[in-house]
């Protein structure tokens, strides 16, 4: 298939890059290179693919860029970009996240209706349960987001579902639950505290600790997304894990891996959710989903990442 991958340069937009590439398909990434983090490290996530003759690297922005060009020719889209972060979606920011989550989803939905792609599947979050009343959590449980991120992440899949319910076109949801791995990004927690692990740095962690996640690894995540695309089902999919953890546990596994970690503890952050955990059993059922890789064995692969790319940088 050809396809294209929006926010390619991003964590899972690479990693999902470089699988559909593994299996023959042409890739378009698109990647507008917001100043969340730095655009070297976006840069250095596609150093592996960048002069493959089926990668194709394209800089634009979805919220004023011509779309229908980037649709040419392309069979499935894959939506991946956006604004990231839940504890900066506060206050003046806000803009930013409506601008990059919902007013970019709708312009490119409204260019896919005129195009000849046969399927998108946008990257939701969990975020948009927020403290959910079940856990784990079913597609049906009402979303009660706790972050303004979560609302724009909830408002896009609004969108997703009410232009293949009224215009015929076929998208899928993914709701992605804490994605974890090689090259996540730099101020998500387990970034953090595995790099401060590594270099005898100080770890921050907001709340006591026993806040837990439903993690899953980047690759498990990737097999979600491309399943769905080439899945006829259509709708709303958890993709999770498989277990849900405390990040005081999290702690003691990365410190098996690279001994103690000095950690400073200050209050829960807004908008984080105190519990998440995922039920895919729709995943399961409609596309074959099935995580593969443990916690442990994820942290492992994070941990010798880091350790080569601070060889690299040394």
């Amino acid at each position: 298939m050809n396809t294209l991958i929006t926010g390619a340069a991003g964590f899972v937009g690479s990693h999902l890059s470089e699988r559909l590439l593994e299996a023959g398909e042409m890739v378009r990434g698109v990647d507008c290179y917001t100043p969340y983090y730095p655009r070297a490290r976006k840069e250095q996530n596609l150093e592996g693919i960048l002069g493959h003759p089926r990668f194709e690297s394209v800089s634009a922005d979805l919220l004023d860029a011509p779309i229908e060009p980037l649709l040419d020719g392309i069979d499935v889209v894959y939506h991946l970009a956006g604004q990231p972060g839940v504890r900066p979606s506060w206050g003046s920011e806000f803009a930013t996240y409506v601008r990059c989550n919902i007013d970019a989803t709708q312009r490119l939905l409204e260019a896919c209706r005129s195009s000849t792609v046969s399927k998108l599947v946008y990257s939701s979050s969990s975020s948009v349960y927020g403290d959910a009343e079940s856990l784990p959590t079913p597609e049906d449980a009402i979303p009660r987001p706790v972050s303004p991120y979560g609302v724009t992440k909830l408002a896009a899949e609004h969108l997703c579902e009410l232009y293949r319910t009224v215009h015929g076109l076929p998208t899928t949801s993914l709701r992605l639950f804490s994605v974890y791995g090689p090259r996540q990004r730099p101020d998500m927690a387990f970034a953090r505290l595995v790099r401060a692990a590594i270099r005898g740095d100080t770890f921050t962690l907001y709340g006591d600790g026993e806040q837990t996640r439903d993690f899953t690894f980047v690759a498990d995540a990737v097999q979600g997304l491309d399943r769905a695309s080439r899945s006829e089902w259509c709708g709303v999919a958890n993709i999770g894990g498989g277990a849900r953890t405390s990040m005081n546990e999290v702690i003691g596994i990365v410190e098996s891996l690279c001994g103690p970690v000095h950690v400073v503890r200050l209050r829960a952050q807004d908008g984080d959710a105190r519990h998440t955990a995922a039920d895919t059993s729709i995943a399961r059922a409609a596309f074959g989903y099935a995580p593969s890789t443990s916690l442990v064995d994820g942290l492992a692969a994070m941990v010798e990442w880091e350790r080569a790319h601070m060889e690299v940088a040394a």
